[in-house]
């Protein structure tokens, strides 16, 4: 299962961790899925998980469900 970050050294972005992947970010904005990019140097003290809902109209939940197979909303 995809898990949603924040972080504080990066406010503008989103960060996804993406099991048989790696860190992935991207910006917390419509559409920002499709910039994504990989995460690297994050520090641990400043990252939290944060409910995968958040990123809502970026573009990850409909990656997500489209790997599942399931693109209903």
């Amino acid at each position: 299962m995809i898990k949603l970050y924040t972080s504080a050294k990066h406010p503008r972005f989103w960060i996804a961790y993406i099991p048989g992947s790696d860190w992935t970010m991207f910006p917390a904005q419509d559409g920002g899925w499709e910039k994504r990019e990989p995460a690297r140097g994050l520090d641990p003290m400043h990252v939290r998980e944060v409910a995968l809902q958040l990123a809502a109209k970026t573009g990850l939940i409909e990656e997500m469900q489209e790997r599942r197979g399931d693109r209903a909303a």
